[in-house]
């Protein structure tokens, strides 16, 4: 244990150098390590959303709605599959949780069955004796359709809160139909609120020119179409401009895969980009429609209704609305981004300010200095010598674990400042245990190397079971646990790695090297 090649030697120097170039980029102002060269250490340290401030949000799914979509759908499916085998039906519609329909001819009944059945083999369908047919989803479909919308919800959450460049968000998911948003440093809660409100459902449809507003309010509104409202037209009446557009969706937004606010004519538009499906399809609709008048709509809303002049076949195109520069950027992010699935309701925010965090900074490094002295002195005065080696190797351990968690960006949370702070006391730990042992092989009449080397070589065991049972816990916090309690752990973690090799590798490097410079007859322990 008191022998160290040079190889070993250079390892230990070296991990103790990257720990210093790691960490020194804390010390220096964010604009100032930003500001190094790429190839030099700049990364500092990510405060989490306790300590800089920022916003939390708990929002809700509606995954309802996705389960009323999938019955529409079921029912458009069904009149299709009805009418093109020529089965007469009436009352065809969603009833509940259901899709009810009833036909003429109840002899018609098991082949309209076998029909429905290879529609959707994950319905439950039971028929009744006057030709009334119901159609429910089974509760396993249901499940997968409300986990399905709930993952796609939080990819695209993800997705809109990393186009706005927020540092190290927390997004994930709650429970059965929630997610938890946070986002530490955010300046401006009510655009993100705002972005994560929309669904951001884009499509374009044709509008029916042969159907005056005024004849689809007198209730004579063709099957194919319904009225949409302008997003930001404004009628002489004081609301909105109504729209009667038809239902069937000539492009969808999913077949986007580039927008981005510009400027036309001096005001901010936005432009987008089909994929090749999305481009051919939008070639073919403008080029047998040219003439008539194209909704561009967003949420059920008509952001622009601009008549097609030409075929558009490049597979771009431009949205105009009279947006400010901000709403184009937004936009275009949204498209981007993708549609969400369902609606999101924000359950509950939480704002917190900086000033309450850089409280909790304050009070963070308070109990750190303060634990570290009291455990410098305590090493000082109980181990002599051997205890102002375990003492540089101890603030070394702070360092290194700087410098972890800067390279990792992993972010530090308040319990995380707390999980450095018992660190710092059980950095020590191996390094007693070895000491004690040191001890004891002197009273028993050993020599100064002779009971080094044993302290080290007995102590060893019990250093390494104790610390591995702790970092097991470590893992478990960061594994099951969310926000601070995952924070606790990562730093335990790292904690617990770097004491293992600060208390047996550097405490026992300076030792080894002062036995070897002065050879001691006695120990100053």
């Amino acid at each position: 244990m008191l022998h160290f090649t040079r190889w070993k030697v250079v390892l230990i120097l070296g991990v103790c150098v990257f720990g210093v170039a790691f960490a020194s980029p804390n010390l220096l102002s964010q604009e100032s390590a930003e500001a190094l060269p790429t190839w030099l250490p700049h990364k500092q340290i990510s405060l989490g959303l306790d300590l800089q401030g920022g916003s939390h949000l708990l929002l809700e799914v509606g995954v309802e709605t996705v389960v009323r979509e999938r019955l529409n759908a079921l029912v458009d499916e069904t009149r299709a599959g009805l009418r093109g085998a020529r089965i007469g039906y009436s009352g065809l519609g969603v009833a509940g949780a259901s899709v009810k329909v009833k036909l003429r001819d109840p002899a018609d009944l098991e082949q309209a069955r076998e029909l429905l059945r290879e529609i959707d083999r994950d319905a439950l369908i039971t028929t009744g004796e006057d030709g009334a047919i119901s159609i429910t989803l089974t509760q396993r479909a249901l499940a997968v359709i409300r986990d399905a919308a709930v993952t796609q919800s939080l990819e695209i959450v993800r997705r809109r809160i990393d186009e706005t460049g927020t540092r190290e968000p927390t997004i994930q998911r709650q429970g059965i139909d929630r997610i938890v948003v946070q986002l530490p440093g955010v300046d401006d809660p009510d655009r993100i609120k705002k972005l994560l409100g929309q669904t951001a459902k884009l499509t374009f449809q044709l509008v029916d020119v042969n159907t005056s507003i005024g004849d689809a309010l007198m209730g004579r509104l063709p099957a194919g179409s319904q009225i949409l409202e302008a997003d930001d037209e404004i009628g002489p009446s004081g609301r909105p401009i109504q729209y009667v557009v038809r239902k069937r969706i000539m492009v969808g937004g999913d077949r986007l895969i580039d927008a981005q606010p510009t400027f036309q004519d001096n005001q901010p538009v936005v432009s987008f980009r089909f994929d090749t499906v999305g481009g051919r399809k939008f070639g073919d609709v403008t080029s047998k429609n040219v003439g008539r008048p194209f909704a561009i709509v967003l949420d059920n809303k008509v952001i622009s209704a601009p008549v097609i002049r030409s075929a558009i076949t490049g597979g771009s195109g431009i949205i105009s609305g009279g947006f400010s520069v901000q709403e184009a950027t937004d936009l275009a992010l949204l498209l981007r981004a993708g549609a969400l699935p369902a609606p999101l309701v924000i359950l509950e925010e939480r704002t917190v300010g900086p000033d309450l965090g850089a409280d909790s900074i304050r009070a963070g490094k308070i109990a750190a200095v303060l634990g570290l002295a009291l455990v410098v002195v305590f090493m000082a005065v109980c181990y002599g010598g051997f205890g102002l080696a375990a003492d540089v190797a101890l603030l070394l351990n702070i360092v290194i674990i700087a410098a972890a968690l800067s390279l990792l960006q992993a972010t530090l949370t308040l319990p995380g400042i707390a999980g450095i702070v018992l660190t710092i006391g059980m950095a020590v730990d191996a390094n007693v245990l070895v000491f004690e042992r040191i001890r004891e092989e002197l009273a028993s009449g050993r020599t100064p190397f002779s009971s080094v080397d044993a302290g080290y070589q007995r102590a060893l065991t019990t250093i390494i079971d104790s610390n591995v049972t702790t970092f097991i816990a470590a893992i478990i916090l960061f594994g099951l646990g969310s926000g601070p309690i995952k924070g606790f752990g990562v730093t335990l973690a790292i904690g617990i790695c770097t004491s293992m090799f600060t208390a047996v590798m550097v405490t026992r490097l300076i030792i080894v090297a002062w036995l070897r410079r002065r050879r001691p007859q006695t120990l100053p322990i």
